[in-house]
């Protein structure tokens, strides 16, 4: 589980609630305060909207089912590296260089990545390059437009809270104003009008928009990995040198990464 995920999660909401606890002037904590951030009416007005509003755009009741569980995507630790993808592509790279491509048919088998598996026993069916190319960015752009769908689901429901937040905020002004000769009930009923303001607002900035950025970011991690697979596996295809293949493959690293590299491998390649 990703620990910075689920971490900020909760770190933010204790600061909320510590905020809303928190008498400046006594210097001590009212829990009482809570109950008045608490109102059901407006939960179901700003949550309820914006989650139906969301679902009516949504293409199918699974579709929408689908996105709500990629929450549990953004709490996970991606299980691949680029370091280590450059790692196993220099293995195959000596392995194909030393006993030929159809080696790597016994390679793959230990291959638990299945589009890097995929790559390999096109190699070795003797596919030309261009068509192993074409094959596997197309099943890369198709991985990257799956992803891109979820974090849109993400990215709308955070643009409907705070919208559904301003209507349940509208429809407390209303019955305020209706209420107008009742000086003492104008306090309460316009704090209740602000409230679903506040819920919309949590729900966009503490939830869905911090989910959207962290799907963005293992997408992004994830595209690279990939490319760093069909740069490798053409490379081994067209019979380059291992330490020419790593050089190239070090291209996509930033400078701390290809240092961290170089670390743990002792600069050695065998080739």
């Amino acid at each position: 589980m990703d620990i910075a995920t689920i971490g900020g999660l909760i770190v933010s909401f204790i600061l909320l609630i510590f905020g809303i606890i928190f008498d400046e002037d006594n210097m001590r904590l009212l829990w009482g305060r809570v109950g008045d951030f608490i109102n059901y009416p407006s939960m179901l007005i700003t949550f309820g909207g914006s989650f139906m509003a969301v679902f009516t755009a949504s293409k199918s009741i699974k579709s929408f089912l689908n996105n709500l569980k990629s929450f549990k995507l953004a709490l996970k630790i991606l299980p691949s590296n680029e370091s280590a993808t450059i790692t196993t592509i220099i293995e195959l790279s000596n392995i194909a260089r030393k006993e030929g491509l159809l080696a790597l048919e016994e390679a793959a088998n230990n291959i638990e990545d299945a589009f890097l598996k995929k790559g390999i026993l096109l190699i070795v069916d003797g596919t030309d390059p261009e068509l192993v190319r074409s094959i596997l960015e197309t099943e890369l752009i198709s991985i990257e437009g799956r992803h891109k769908k979820t974090i849109a689901f993400w990215e709308d429901l955070a643009t409907m809270g705070p919208a559904w937040g301003m209507i349940g905020t509208l429809v407390g002004l209303i019955n305020m104003l209706k209420k107008m000769n009742d000086p003492s009930s104008i306090g309460p009923q316009m704090a209740l009008a602000l409230i679903t303001t506040l819920y919309g607002s949590l729900l966009a900035n503490w939830i869905c928009t911090p989910i959207a950025s962290k799907l963005k970011l293992n997408n992004d991690t994830e595209v690279m990995t990939k490319e760093v697979m069909v740069e490798g596996l053409l490379s081994i295809q067209a019979g380059e040198n291992p330490r020419v293949i790593e050089e190239k493959l070090k291209s996509f690293l930033s400078p701390s990464m290809r240092n961290d590299m170089t670390e743990e491998e002792g600069g050695e390649v065998n080739g």
